[in-house]
């Protein structure tokens, strides 16, 4: 028998199991598209479509496929996924099932308790040389991320700190905004990128609630001499919403390991929902430590950008969506790069499950759940009367033909403001309700401005405070 009439065997006789354990026509849908593409010992690799058909599978079946695996391979058995995006040309991606562990880090030696419970919740107690898991997310790399300019800083950065970790002025880097705006997949994607470079640093991701619950066990079981010891032995430390580290102790504790690790040349990460300026109830020691290097803020993706992240969202799990309807969502959902995926993703899968073509009308059906009606009230009116407001002028006076600095940037503000939150409002439709412009000045306006929020804190202070003003607005 061949090595490919192998792999195939073994997959029919998968099939034969899976086929005789689920309804016909699930199986029909979901199992019979999947290809068998190699096997090599117990590891066997199989094409799926697309990564949104993958993640299906793993949430509905994986018990199942554990279990065929197991009965088909032995014990060892392990499953790939091969993913090629729409363009069959492009190399495909591998994935592994929900049981691997990847990326990995080297064997280090680390004290334990004995025989008390060990301060680490990564390493079992009393093993001194361990692997430890650095618990990072190979979907959160910077292949997968859309840089724009609510985030370019903050990429640029991290990209620096991956090709010479603990080495460069961003050290500590934190990274703050709103929800769903990036600062996790950028942070993994750092420590993803470092682990691809080199060998040997130890990445550990962890977020501030898990140090936090983490401490106080060590302070049960009379070990936090060894709890200490651990970190210390990290050479990427990446903390995730730093904000919920709260507690003298673990912050006494946490400022320790601060302290150690900077002063050795090693790398620290940190993501919060607000800048450090604004942390409530941390150690002034502490938040004087958080500002020693670089704060990037990540803002709202504009309608360029969110657009884009579609796209790249839509190649990779290879599913052929329409521009019209991509532009719909990039328009309709404005918020946060979480939210316009969830909604990509919800499209999908309702068109997968009720075999129905990707329209607009569907993005609308599917999408009226995540956008309140409220906020499809906002109108070009709206956003005029707001920024005239702000600015103290006349809308008479914005819709002149004035040349004068603050008249300008008041517009091209206006301009902007309705290009990102007003679904579906076409550049002519924006230009001709702000003064006759064209389509081509209206879109040279919102770079202008975006240009300017980069560049300029008072000028981007100006176009927040006029959204926020829209949405006390909308909600009234």
């Amino acid at each position: 028998m061949t090595e490919k009439e192998r792999y195939i065997a073994v997959w029919q006789n998968c099939l034969q199991i899976i086929e005789n354990n689920i309804d016909p026509q699930q199986f029909n849908m979901w199992f019979k598209p999947i290809r068998p593409v190699s096997l090599e010992g117990s590891s066997l690799t199989v094409e799926v479509p697309s990564d949104f058909f993958r993640d299906y599978i793993e949430g509905a079946y994986m018990d199942l496929l554990k279990m065929t695996l197991r009965r088909a391979l032995g014990a060892d058995a392990r499953l790939f996924y091969l993913v090629h995006p729409v363009q069959r040309s492009q190399q495909g991606m591998l994935f592994p099932a929900a049981h691997g562990n990847v990326p990995t880090n080297k064997t280090v030696q680390v004290p334990t308790c004995q025989p008390m419970k060990s301060p680490n919740p990564f390493v079992a107690p009393g093993v001194e040389r361990v692997k430890i898991n650095p618990r990072l997310n190979p979907v959160y790399c910077f292949g997968n991320l859309v840089e724009g300019e609510c985030n370019k800083m903050g990429v640029n950065a991290g990209e620096s700190i991956s090709r010479s970790p603990g080495k460069t002025p961003f050290n500590p880097l934190f990274l703050f905004g709103g929800p769903g705006l990036g600062k996790t997949h950028i942070a993994q994607a750092i420590g993803i990128d470092i682990k691809e470079r080199f060998q040997d640093p130890v990445v550990l991701y962890v977020t501030g609630n898990e140090f936090k619950t983490q401490y106080m066990d060590a302070v049960k079981g009379n070990c936090i001499t060894d709890f200490i010891a651990f970190y210390q032995k990290i050479d990427v430390l990446i903390v995730d919403d730093i904000q919920d580290l709260l507690g003298q102790g673990s912050q006494n504790t946490f400022f320790n390991v601060f302290n150690h690790l900077h002063q050795n040349g090693k790398q620290l990460i940190f993501t919060s929902d607000r800048s450090p300026a604004d942390l409530q109830n941390f150690e002034e020691r502490l938040l004087s430590r958080f500002k020693w290097g670089l704060s990037v803020e990540l803002s709202r993706p504009d309608y360029a950008t969110r657009l884009e992240m579609l796209k790249a969202r839509a190649l990779r799990e290879g599913v052929s969506v329409g521009d019209d309807v991509l532009e719909f969502l990039a328009s309709r959902i404005n918020t946060n790069f979480r939210e316009l995926e969830g909604a990509l993703i919800s499209l999908m899968a309702h068109a997968t499950l009720d075999h129905k073509d990707l329209t607009v009308e569907l993005a609308r059906s599917v999408t009226g759940s995540i956008v309140s009606e409220k906020e499809e009230e906002l109108s070009i009116d709206t956003i005029i009367q707001t920024v005239c407001e702000y600015f103290n002028i006349t809308k008479e006076t914005m819709l002149s033909k004035s040349r004068k600095r603050q008249i300008v940037q008041a517009r091209q503000i206006a301009m902007y403001q309705c290009r990102n939150l007003i679904p579906n409002c076409s550049l002519s439709t924006i230009g001709s309700q702000l003064g006759g412009k064209d389509h081509a000045t209206v879109l040279h306006a919102c770079t202008t401005v975006q240009d300017l929020m980069a560049t300029d804190k008072i000028f981007r202070q100006w176009v927040e405070d006029i959204e926020g003003m829209m949405t006390v607005k909308v909600e009234a």
